[in-house]
């Protein structure tokens, strides 16, 4: 469930609650690209590699590359640290404030994806579609090329790469706790053919064996089941807040809450204990693997 970014668009809304009003996959937006460049042109001038510069700003290369290129939003201490790390004279700090004044990614996105790449755990039940941070990119492809009102080529494109690069989350962050419970029957629709089924059945498999990635399977005939209010992600920051995000067709809301966020843990700790255990979910995902 990860947002209209976890699941068909990404960010699908530009306000909370009953927004509307879609716009595309996060593409690099101008001041993201500005923001790279500032970072690049200090990084250079330190003469220091992404390589060399990443173990020092605590990031991988993979990130600051991603950041350069104004492909991700720098994480909430990037700036802090990369401007006392290249001497840049409060530049760096400067640019960072830009990003939030900007048109470019919506505004509950941009806080959420902020949250995101700090966070110490992330919840998510999904009963529409695999999440997209479960995505394989034919099974990606097939739910961008279905959307309507219908994408461009190089809308779906653009899409498809944004998609790619926010998965390397589960693989960047080993210390975050990524925690999915997941419908049987999304696996059963055969979205996009027999074939895209199979490679995702083996996609989610392989992640499931990474050791921060914990993947459950809700079977199809459950008489009890505290997720029948839809879709929801909970997240846990570093300072051990937790917030929540709820999907609709066309509305997106940022859950802040405790009243609400207890309710949302509430029903997501029932779940997983309704749900098969991690060795069955295997099972059962090898299973399915083996009838296609």
């Amino acid at each position: 469930m990860t947002h209209g970014t976890d699941s068909m668009d990404s960010p699908v809304y530009g306000t909370f609650g009953n927004g509307s009003g879609r716009s595309p996959e996060p593409e690099p937006q101008y001041s993201l690209k500005m923001f790279g460049e500032v970072v690049k042109t200090f990084r250079k001038r330190a003469r220091l590699t992404q390589e060399q510069f990443a173990p020092l700003v605590g990031y991988s290369p993979e990130t600051v590359a991603s950041v350069e290129q104004g492909r991700r939003i720098p994480p909430p201490d990037f700036a802090e640290r990369a401007d006392s790390i290249l001497d840049a004279f409060g530049v760096i700090l400067a640019a960072a404030k830009h990003l939030t004044r900007k048109k470019g990614l919506a505004s509950w996105f941009r806080q959420w994806a902020e949250l995101e790449l700090a966070a110490l755990s992330l919840y998510t039940y999904e009963c529409r579609l695999i999440p997209g941070l479960l995505q394989t990119p034919a099974y990606a492809r097939t739910l961008f090329a279905d959307q309507l009102p219908p994408l461009a080529d190089e809308q779906i494109e653009a899409q498809l790469a944004a998609r790619l690069e926010r998965q390397q989350l589960l693989r960047e962050r080993p210390n975050t706790a990524f925690s999915f419970i997941l419908e049987e029957h999304l696996f059963l629709r055969d979205l996009g053919g027999e074939e895209v089924t199979r490679e995702l059945l083996d996609h989610i498999l392989d992640l499931s064996e990474l050791r921060n990635v914990d993947i459950q399977i809700m079977p199809l005939v459950r008489h009890h089941h505290a997720g029948l209010h839809g879709p929801m992600q909970l997240l846990e920051t570093p300072d051990h807040q937790w917030f929540g995000y709820l999907e609709g067709q066309e509305h997106g809301q940022f859950v802040s809450d405790p009243k609400v966020i207890s309710a949302l843990q509430m029903r997501c700790a029932n779940m997983r204990s309704q749900a098969l255990s991690l060795d069955d979910s295997q099972s059962l995902m090898r299973q399915m693997r083996g009838a296609r």
